[in-house]
């Protein structure tokens, strides 16, 4: 039978590390549900549970298995000086700034119970931020080749709104999406964002002259995920 009842967190400003540990909590569970599912001879999908994740992070660079270290501008001691700290991690992409006033968003979910296309599950990640964006009169759509959510695509002024970033195995995903509503742009300026030199990256505030409401633009963004993959959400309380 299947489960499309997602679990809802919303961990508010939390360090990446602590973030990060508790999704491989999260992820490593369900692997192990499904191997113990597949051991006792189950059939269909396994019984595991799927979770969502929202929060902020303190000013952090995080850079995916096959980015470039020197995609990095700044070494330790400049790091340090501008309050922020560097993880290389096990997602896909190459190097990326999260920082309050982002909404970073940590899908764990087991798509044997929804669909097991890794192309079509990015592309609804990025949907449901284009629609939201939609919703503010901001125009945005996808650039070919390149994953995330973009402004101004196949023009000499196309600057990216949101990054993604993901892990799967055995069908479970991590890691997710960062999608800049407000916040701090300068800190883009220490990086070669998403390993792409020509294009900028830009955010809500900067596009719309004021900086919208973070809960309420997060709450969009959750609606329209549970929309384009049909799942229910409900509440945990805090990490």
């Amino acid at each position: 039978m299947l489960n499309k009842n997602v679990q809802f967190e919303e961990l508010g400003l939390v360090d990446y590390q602590k973030a990060w540990d508790y999704q491989k909590v999260l992820f490593e569970a369900a692997i192990a549900a499904k191997f113990a599912h597949r051991k006792a001879g189950g059939e269909g999908p396994a019984n595991t549970t799927h979770h969502l994740l929202f929060c902020q992070h303190p000013h952090v660079y995080t850079l995916g298995k096959s980015g470039k270290k020197e995609h990095l501008l700044l070494d330790e001691t400049a790091l340090e000086k501008i309050g922020a700290t560097f993880y290389p991690i096990n997602r896909g992409g190459d190097i990326t700034y999260h920082g309050p006033g982002q909404l970073v968003g940590y899908p764990i979910l087991d798509l044997d119970h929804f669909f097991t296309d890794i192309h079509r599950y990015l592309r609804l990640l990025e949907e449901a931020i284009i629609l939201t964006l939609n919703d503010y009169g901001i125009s945005s759509g996808r650039s070919k080749g390149e994953t995330g959510v973009w402004l101004d695509v196949g023009t000499p002024n196309a600057r990216k709104i949101c990054a993604m970033g993901i892990r799967a195995s055995r069908w479970v995903t991590m890691h997710g999406f960062a999608f800049n509503i407000a916040p701090q742009m300068d800190y883009f300026s220490y990086i070669v964002p998403c390993g792409i030199a020509d294009k900028e990256v830009t955010s809500m505030a900067q596009e719309l002259g004021y900086a919208p409401d973070f809960a309420e633009v997060s709450q969009k963004v959750k609606q329209y995920l549970a929309q384009l993959f049909e799942f229910t959400y409900y509440e945990k309380q805090i990490l």
